[in-house]
C-alpha cells in the first residue's frame, strides 16, 4: 500500500471530521473533504485506499452511561424543567459549568426528550378522559399509513400505541363532552375502512399520574 500522508505539505488535514447529533436518528457522522485534498490523494492512491483512511480516522460514537451525578440532574429536571442552571449546580453539588455540560451531553445523548409544561386537562375545558381499542381489519402499508395519519393529525389523541394481543392499537384521548368524543369517533376513526371495531373505557377519578420515571 503506498505511503499516504494525513496532511498536503504546509496545509492542514486532508479531511475534517464532523459531528452531527440528530434527536430522531441519533448520532451520524460525515467526512468532509476539499476538493484540492480530493486531487492530491487520488493522484497517490486508489479509491479503496482513500476509503479505509478515511474510515480508519472516524471516530465512532460511544453510548454515554448515566452516573450518579446524571440521574441527580434528571430528578431534579423532572420535579422542575424550569429551574436555572445556577440553581441545578447547587442542588447536585457541582459548579455551573461543568452541570451545564452534562445537561447538554444528556439532551444529545437522547437521554431528554424536549421540556414541555403540562396542562390540567378539566382546566382548560377537556373533562373526558378516554382509553380506545382499536382493531384493523388488515395490515395491508396503506391501511396503517391512513390510521397513523389520522391519530398524528387529531389533537384529541394524545398517545398511539401499538399493541400485542387481540387489539391492534391503543388511543389516550380527551374530549370536551361525551357528545365531543361520540363526534370523533363517528366523524373521524370509524370513517377508516380499515378499522374494524373501537371498544372505548372512560376513565371515572384519577388515582395517580405522573410523569417522573424511576431513575434507580
Amino acid at each position: 500500500m503506498p505511503h499516504v500522508p494525513s496532511r498536503l505539505p504546509g496545509r492542514a488535514p486532508l479531511w475534517r471530521v464532523r459531528r452531527r447529533v440528530s434527536r430522531q436518528a441519533g448520532r451520524t457522522w460525515q467526512v468532509s473533504l476539499c476538493s484540492k485534498s480530493c486531487n492530491y490523494l487520488a493522484s497517490i492512491a486508489p479509491l479503496g485506499t482513500l476509503l479505509a483512511i478515511l474510515l480508519r480516522n472516524v471516530r465512532r460514537p460511544v453510548t454515554r452511561t448515566l452516573d450518579r451525578l446524571d440521574r441527580r440532574i434528571l430528578e431534579e429536571l423532572q420535579s422542575d424543567a424550569r429551574i436555572s442552571n445556577q440553581e441545578l449546580a447547587k442542588r447536585v453539588g457541582l459548579s455551573p459549568a461543568p452541570c451545564w455540560r452534562r445537561l447538554r451531553a444528556l439532551e444529545q445523548a437522547g437521554f431528554i426528550g424536549g421540556y414541555a409544561t403540562l396542562l390540567r386537562a378539566p382546566a382548560i375545558g377537556l373533562p373526558i378522559l378516554a382509553y380506545a381499542l382499536v382493531s384493523l381489519e388488515n395490515h395491508h402499508p396503506e391501511s396503517v399509513r391512513q390510521f397513523d395519519q389520522l391519530v398524528r393529525e387529531r389533537p384529541e389523541v394524545l398517545e398511539c400505541h401499538s399493541m400485542s394481543g387481540a387489539n391492534d392499537y391503543l388511543l389516550r384521548i380527551v374530549a370536551a363532552s361525551m357528545e365531543a368524543y361520540e363526534h370523533f369517533l363517528s366523524t373521524q376513526l370509524l370513517q377508516l375502512a380499515a378499522v374494524r371495531s373501537v371498544n372505548t373505557s372512560f376513565v371515572l377519578r384519577t388515582k395517580k399520574f405522573t410523569t417522573r420515571l424511576p431513575l434507580a
